[in-house]
């Protein structure tokens, strides 16, 4: 459609002038129609003309190459985003959650009743600033990931035209402040444990479970003849509902890990006393969930799954009896395991894959400075190929 004149009639006077329209000298003089990508009919009205005719001449090729922006989605809150991208997203129920607490605690006080279309990068940049008071780096950064995803569906969903999660700046992660504790530590952590426990801190340290996977082992994932451990399963523990069985934290997570000698002592002795299965919720298969009993390696203090509370609490005073600092949790075990055989000369693809890392990716970002030859190896490939400064190698003409 062309731009319209609003101050004046198509049709002329007698005299072929131009005859003035009801809002001629009154608002904006200038009318863009368009067709927009759903159908709709729309307009907007500008002071000058040339400004008109620019916008109408950007809006139809916009819509004729699939690229039309509706200026009104933009007006959407990034609270109602955030609920398309959580509803949007094929999150296991352990990670949904956690999504979930932190839209809630962190994202929605700060962003949420901003429109997506005013929401630009300083803004954005002024939110992390003020996150970094109260977030660890590393728990900033994942909560930032949300962020980043929320826009990026917006501008997929041509809500935007473009995200403004560009070029922020977040705090950096210290990984060398990483406490590795010390094979008698690793021990003390063990005696210091509740027998029903004890053989869960030589999982962990031995084999480079994670809390859940721990857990989650029943009699059955053991193989003694094979020196193996399957992990196949992990234990969920949340809030509000009893532990049960849930998939693992992703399909890499799905693995057989070699059974060290220590870890298999510290196992025979711990089966010895262990008791009767236990009923627990089955989750595995989402499509079919089930109570069965299970033949759970580990147990609480009652004789059933572990509780997510009390395992916290015993775990925060063998943690400080044995001499490691305060939040230090579980997990560095699995760094403990991680570290042994990187030290140890193994290389990045076996540290993935007895981890359950989706990607040497993840493995190198994570540990990236623990291969402690690394730099060395760097250096000697450069002095192999160029040689010293002294060399021959070094001796080519340069201009005067």
């Amino acid at each position: 459609m062309p731009v319209d004149d609003l101050w004046y009639l198509k049709s002329r006077g007698p005299d072929g002038t131009r005859l003035p329209s009801r809002k001629h000298g009154r608002g904006k003089r200038w009318r863009a129609r368009w067709t927009d990508d759903q159908g709709e009919v729309r307009e907007r009205l500008f002071e000058r003309r040339v400004d008109a005719e620019r916008f109408d001449a950007n809006v139809r090729a916009d819509v004729s190459r699939g690229q039309y922006i509706d200026d009104r989605a933009g007006r959407i809150t990034v609270a109602a985003l955030a609920e398309q991208w959580r509803a949007s997203q094929l999150h296991i129920d352990t990670t949904a959650i956690r999504v979930e607490h932190a839209v809630r605690l962190h994202i929605l006080p700060g962003l949420g009743h901003l429109q997506v279309g005013q929401v630009r990068r300083s803004k954005v940049q002024a939110w992390v600033r003020d996150r970094s008071l109260v977030l660890a780096p590393a728990t900033l950064r994942l909560v930032y990931s949300y962020v980043k995803a929320m826009f990026a569906l917006a501008v997929r969903d041509r809500i935007i035209a473009s995200s403004p999660c560009v070029d922020i700046r977040l705090p950096g992660v210290d990984r060398g402040k990483r406490v590795i504790p010390t094979p008698a530590q690793v021990h003390r952590l063990a005696e210091l444990m509740p027998d029903r426990l004890f053989a869960a801190v030589y999982v962990a340290a031995g084999c480079g479970l994670r809390l859940g996977e721990v857990l989650g082992l029943e009699v059955e994932d053991i193989d003694f003849e094979r020196a193996e451990l399957s992990v196949r399963q992990q234990l969920k523990l949340h809030k509000g509902r009893s532990p049960y069985l849930g998939q693992p934290e992703t399909r890499s997570s799905v693995r057989t890990v070699e059974l060290p000698d220590v870890v298999a002592d510290a196992l025979r002795t711990h089966l010895k006393t262990l008791g009767d299965p236990v009923e627990v919720d089955d989750d595995t298969d989402p499509r079919r969930p089930t109570r069965r009993p299970a033949a759970l390696v580990f147990r609480g203090a009652n004789g059933k799954a572990v509780n997510a509370a009390s395992f916290t609490r015993t775990w925060t005073s063998v943690r400080a009896r044995a001499g490691l600092p305060m939040r230090w949790g579980f997990h560095g075990l699995r760094h403990y395991y991680a570290t042994l055989l990187i030290n140890a000369g193994a290389s990045v693809k076996t540290v993935q894959l007895a981890l359950g890392h989706s990607t040497p990716t993840v493995t190198l970002n994570e540990y990236v400075h623990e291969w402690p030859d690394a730099l060395d190896r760097t250096r000697s490939l450069v002095d192999s190929a160029l040689g010293s400064p002294g060399s021959a190698s070094l001796s080519v003409a340069r201009p005067a």
